[in-house]
């Protein structure tokens, strides 16, 4: 029988609660996306249909998956959805579902890093370049800037232990950084 709520047994299993609101908050951290979309659409009023469908196929997604993953492990579900493919489902052909989840999962962050990349690019340029001319113009900028984040996401992939040590510091920090910070301190320089 699914259980509804946590099972909360002492403090530290109350405070574990906790860790959800860094990886929600990384999860649903879009905003700073919606001036560059409401750029390419023709009719700029249509922006809050674009948002309220974006959130609500992001929020679709992240409740099939806890749901499905629930369902297919049950009371052996971790935290990470995606360690529980990493042993034998006790299914026929279960090695091949958990290489199509890697794939997929693999497919998912090319797909995804463009669009978190290219804000975080403009936004550090605005940062630290505030009077510089626009970025596309200035091709020595443009390949530091971008080389030097990528050097540290490379470094960061590399030498973080677990991935949820990484969604915790970016939901806590870079997140609210990337969406909150950075584009008020663009704007009031």
């Amino acid at each position: 029988m699914p259980r509804l709520l946590p099972d909360v047994t002492d403090l530290t299993s109350f405070w574990k609660l906790f860790t959800v609101f860094p990886v929600l908050v990384t999860a649903f951290i879009c905003h700073y996306n919606v001036h560059n979309i409401a750029n390419e659409l023709k009719d700029t009023t249509q922006i809050g249909a674009v948002v309220r469908t974006s959130l609500a196929s992001c929020s679709i997604v992240y409740i099939m998956t806890s749901f499905f993953g629930f369902l297919l492990f049950g009371d052996a579900t971790l935290a990470d959805v995606l360690a529980n493919f990493d042993t034998d489902l006790g299914i026929p052909y279960s090695y091949l579902l958990n290489d199509a989840v890697r794939v997929s999962y693999a497919a998912h962050l090319m797909l995804v890093f463009p669009i978190v990349f290219y804000p975080l690019r403009i936004n550090i340029d605005g940062l630290f370049f505030p009077s510089a001319s626009p970025l596309p113009q200035s091709t020595k900028r443009f390949a530091f800037i971008t080389s030097g984040l990528l050097i540290l996401i490379f470094l960061g992939a590399n030498f973080i232990p677990s991935i949820w040590v990484a969604f915790q510091f970016t939901g806590a920090t870079a997140a609210v950084c990337l969406g909150f910070i950075f584009p008020a301190a663009v704007t009031l320089r």
